[in-house]
């Protein structure tokens, strides 16, 4: 008997071997095999499976997927005093893999948990920063690392201020969360991401947005002189 798979392991989980073998949508993929390799929390899995190269051969291909459930992330702004609302908290995978203390500047983000998209990231938002917000802007769709981990994260926008202000900030202590909020001026986050003092491809992907496209497409782009 095997925890996650024909015994629940300790999110109650089972049959996490089932997942995607009966994955038919791509004729050139065939799943032959999956195996999980880890369950403690989220679910390490190495999948077998035949696939037909252009050239028409097919091969045995193996690879590992990490599967920690999909996410939202939202950006926080106030396009009248032209600010960002971030966050700033500790994170072991850069620290260990070179960033200098591990504290990284981000957009408030979450797993879904079960919920849909927009209610998840109202829910972090209002964990993390105390905001609570009205109506947001879905904004994109991502795979933030396709080549091994399966997470789809969306993207929101919205505006905050003093009315959006109902809680207190800073996360779920009990799960261990230690999260500082951050206001920046918007031209100011910009800069830090050129410098590379925001490092987290979340919030560069937002707050690029919001130069591009967004709440401060007027205000970031440089205005061209005609002829």
């Amino acid at each position: 008997m095997t925890a996650g798979l024909d015994t629940p392991d300790r999110r109650g989980r089972t049959g996490l071997d089932q997942h995607g073998r009966d994955l038919a949508r791509n004729p050139r993929v065939r799943i032959r095999d999956v195996e999980v390799l880890a369950c403690d929390w989220y679910v390490l899995r190495k999948t077998t499976f035949d696939y037909q190269h252009s050239d028409g051969h097919w091969s045995r291909e193996q690879r590992e997927t990490y599967d920690r459930g999909d996410g939202a992330t939202i950006l926080l702004y106030n396009t009248d005093q032209e600010t960002v609302l971030l966050t700033r908290q500790f994170r072991l995978p850069a620290y260990v893999n070179g960033h200098p203390d591990g504290m990284l500047v981000e957009t408030p983000a979450g797993l879904l948990d079960g919920d849909g998209p927009q209610e998840a990231i109202r829910r972090e938002a209002a964990e993390e920063t105390g905001h609570t917000v009205g109506v947001t802007e879905h904004v994109f769709d991502v795979y933030m690392s396709p080549g091994s981990v399966t997470e789809r994260l969306h993207f929101f926008a919205a505006p905050y201020g003093p009315a959006t202000a109902t809680g207190d900030a800073g996360g779920i202590a009990m799960e261990g969360e230690d999260i500082a909020i951050v206001e920046l001026p918007f031209c100011e986050a910009l800069t830090m991401v050129r410098s590379g003092q925001i490092a987290d491809a979340k919030s560069i992907m937002l707050l690029q947005w919001a130069a591009l496209d967004g709440p401060f497409r007027s205000t970031a782009l440089p205005t061209r002189s005609p002829g």
